[in-house]
């Protein structure tokens, strides 16, 4: 991290056909190019949540990426929520 770069957190909820095609793996190597750190998980409701920290800009890539259509399944809309770093977190996982 440079002079001037801060760590954000991202959290999005993707909706559409998200779970059981890979869209947590996808994520994951998309967060991991990026220098992010995170997971994402499955919910009850058919959803997966996002968590990535790191540089804004990255965060905002990654966002941009589960938004591109070029993802696993079919994204419906992503809801997103910023927040400031929490930190203590290592890698990306799928969850």
């Amino acid at each position: 991290m440079s002079e001037g770069e801060t760590h954000i957190r991202l959290t999005a909820w993707v909706h559409g056909r998200v779970q059981g095609v890979g869209f947590r793996w996808w994520t994951r190597g998309r967060a991991l190019e990026l220098g992010l750190v995170g997971s994402a998980g499955n919910l009850a409701d058919g959803r997966v949540e996002v968590v990535a920290e790191g540089v804004r800009e990255h965060c905002e890539r990654l966002l941009t990426a589960l938004r591109s259509g070029e993802s696993p399944g079919s994204v419906d809309r992503v809801v997103e929520r910023w927040s400031p770093a929490k930190g203590g977190i290592r890698g990306f996982v799928e969850r």
